[in-house]
C-alpha cells in the first residue's frame, strides 16, 4: 500500500508540471523566423549593392576604352639630315571604338598630340589629318584610316639623333594613345621609326 501511495504521489507531482504551451512555441518560431527574414534581406541589399558598384565600374571602364585608337603603319620620320622635321603615321579604331574627332581645327571637343622627351614637353602640337580611306572628313570612324602629320620643325622641336621621344594621343573620350620611338644613329631623308 505504501507503493501505491507513493506513485500516486509521484503521479500528482507530475501532473502539477507545466510544459511549453503552443503559444509560447508559436511566439519562439515567429522570432526565429523575423531575425532569418532581416538577415537575408541585409545580405541580399548588400549583394544587391556591391554588384550594382560592379556594374558602375565595368560601363565606367567600357566607356574610357570606347574611344581607344592604335597605330596601324610605321611611325615615319621626315629629317633635314641633321634632325626630324616631320613624323607621319596612320590611325584607325580599335574594335569596338566610339568615333574620334581628329579635326584640329575644331575649337572644343578635338584631340590633342603632346611631344615629350628628356628636355621638354609640348602640349598641343600643331598636326593635319588626311583620311586614307572612308569618308572625307577627319572624323575616324570604324573601318576608316586617317594619317597624321605632325610639324616638329614649325613648333620648335629638335628631334636629334639616338633621341629617345614620346608623342601623346589624347582624344577627346577615352583612353589616350602612346607612341614612344627612338631616331636613328644617322638620318636619311625618310627614316622608319619601327
Amino acid at each position: 500500500m505504501t507503493k501505491f501511495r507513493t506513485a500516486m504521489r509521484r503521479f500528482r507531482a507530475l501532473r502539477d508540471e507545466r510544459g511549453i504551451t503552443g503559444l509560447e512555441t508559436a511566439i519562439i518560431l515567429i522570432a526565429f523566423v523575423v531575425v532569418a527574414a532581416v538577415f537575408a534581406f541585409v545580405v541580399l541589399s548588400t549583394g544587391l549593392f556591391s554588384s550594382e558598384r560592379g556594374k558602375e565600374a565595368v560601363y565606367a571602364g567600357l566607356a574610357k576604352t570606347r574611344g581607344t585608337m592604335e597605330l596601324s603603319s610605321s611611325v615615319i620620320a621626315a629629317s633635314n639630315g641633321t634632325s626630324v622635321t616631320t613624323l607621319a603615321f596612320d590611325m584607325t579604331l580599335a574594335a569596338g571604338g566610339d568615333s574620334v574627332n581628329l579635326d584640329p581645327t575644331a575649337a572644343t571637343n578635338r584631340t590633342v598630340i603632346t611631344y615629350i622627351d628628356s628636355t621638354q614637353v609640348i602640349n598641343n602640337l600643331a598636326y593635319t589629318a588626311t583620311p586614307i580611306t572612308g569618308n572625307a572628313n577627319t572624323l575616324l570612324e570604324p573601318g576608316e584610316l586617317i594619317r597624321i602629320s605632325v610639324d616638329l620643325a614649325a613648333a620648335g622641336v629638335t628631334v636629334g639623333t639616338n633621341q629617345v621621344f614620346t608623342l601623346e594621343i589624347k582624344p577627346p573620350t577615352g583612353s589616350y594613345m602612346v607612341l614612344q620611338r627612338m631616331t636613328p644613329a644617322a638620318f636619311v631623308a625618310i627614316n622608319n621609326l619601327n
